[in-house]
């Protein structure tokens, strides 16, 4: 990870998490509303506005990919912190527990006291974690999600493009082509003659 990779969200105000959807869903309605070049089922779209939209999209993965290592890192630290606090209560358990046998009353109060004390330290850490993980685990699903439909709403931007480059060369190529016909029939009608 880089340095970049620790910056919190807030400290990146111009890019929010979804802007990449977001543009794309509108490269998707500006593809979808084109209006057809007469004569043609082939739509007329500005290629320059679809380029801008589709860099502005890429600029924004590495904001949203950035924000994902930091849940991560964040993620890490709040385990690590969750497993001292418990580490702590645990020692402080113990060395509660250390001191209270020496009375030999209360020896067996302060060993269920003792392991009550553990257990619910045990506990609390381990729900802290499970939580933490479901927490973290449901975000980076979302974030995954997205980057997944941005990738597949780049590409079919990318093949409607080059299906529409296509055509458009095709349909060039056709135009330009001498009419080959007459000449064709012209020739079958000279070797009937000949063999007559």
């Amino acid at each position: 990870m880089t340095d970049n990779d620790d910056l919190p969200t807030e400290e990146l105000p111009d890019v929010q998490m979804g802007d990449a959807e977001e543009i794309l869903l509108d490269l998707i309605d500006l593809i979808s509303k084109a209006p057809n070049v007469p004569l043609s089922s082939t739509p007329r779209i500005d290629r320059e506005e679809v380029v801008a939209l589709l860099e502005d999209a890429i600029a924004c993965l590495p904001h949203e990919v950035r924000e994902a290592r930091f849940m991560l890192k964040e993620r890490e630290n709040f385990l690590n912190r969750s497993q001292r606090e418990a580490d702590e209560i645990i020692e402080a358990a113990r060395t509660q527990a250390e001191r209270l046998v020496q009375r030999t009353e209360v020896v067996r109060a302060s060993e269920a006291r003792a392991r009550q004390i553990i257990d619910e330290a045990e506990s609390t850490a381990r729900r802290l974690k499970s939580e933490t993980e479901d927490f973290l685990d449901r975000r980076l699903g979302s974030v995954e999600i997205l980057i997944d439909r941005l990738m597949k709403t780049i590409k079919h931007g990318r093949d409607r493009l080059s299906i529409t480059g296509v055509q458009q060369a095709n349909d060039q190529m056709t135009q330009d082509a001498p009419d080959m016909s007459g000449e064709f029939f012209d020739q079958e009608v000279d070797r009937t003659r000949e063999l007559d």
